[in-house]
Parts: C-alpha cells; sequence; structure tokens
C-alpha cells in the first residue's frame, strides 16, 4: 500500500486550519482529514528558536495528491514556508486502506 500516505500539516490558526482541511477532502485530495488542536511547536526560523501552539492535521492520502496539496498550501498556508511533510502507509487495517485509494479518485491538477 505504499501509494497511500499520510501527509502533515501544522499551522498557527486551528480555525484556519480546520478550514483548509475540510477544503482539501471537499476537493478530493483526501480521503479524510484528523485535526489535532492545540500542539506546542518550536522550530528554529531565521536563525532565532521560536515557540507556538499551533494546529496539526494529519491527512490520509494517496502519493499521487502530495504535490497538489503542497501547491495549495503554498498558495493559501498563513506561513511563508508552509510545514507540509508525507510519510508511507505502509501497512493497517485493508478494508480502511482500500477506502483511502478507492475515495481518492478526482483527477489530479498537477
Amino acid at each position: 500500500m505504499s501509494e497511500l500516505c499520510e501527509v502533515v500539516i501544522t499551522a498557527p490558526d486551528s480555525d484556519w486550519l480546520y478550514a483548509f482541511a475540510r477544503s482539501l477532502v471537499e476537493d478530493g485530495l483526501a480521503a479524510s482529514a484528523h485535526n489535532f488542536t492545540p500542539v506546542r511547536s518550536i522550530y528554529t526560523w531565521q536563525g532565532q528558536v521560536q515557540e507556538r501552539t499551533e494546529g496539526r492535521m494529519s491527512l490520509h492520502t494517496s502519493r499521487a495528491r502530495v504535490a497538489d496539496i503542497v501547491a495549495r498550501a503554498k498558495r493559501e498556508h498563513p506561513h511563508e514556508v508552509p510545514g507540509v511533510s508525507a510519510r508511507p502507509i505502509i501497512d493497517g487495517n485493508p478494508d480502511y486502506l482500500t477506502w483511502i485509494a478507492t475515495t481518492d479518485r478526482r483527477p489530479s491538477a498537477a
């Protein structure tokens, strides 16, 4: 099932992140989205260690959708460099994995 993946995105505004996740699911770029709020983020930006409370979401989708999700995040995300990363789904409930694969059927915009 390596064609499936989990895409993780963080954002400083949990309401924005929720709306963004919903739009990705509605537009067929992900089968599902799971929001985790709040999360405490610690990172280096422009030479300074930063700390902030953010929202985090996890999308279940196909690898073919990642480029479209990244492109949309670059256009719409409030951060200059949106935190978007993908991890392969290597195993799990076969019925759930089939559902992800068959829910994600819209043509790619890329």
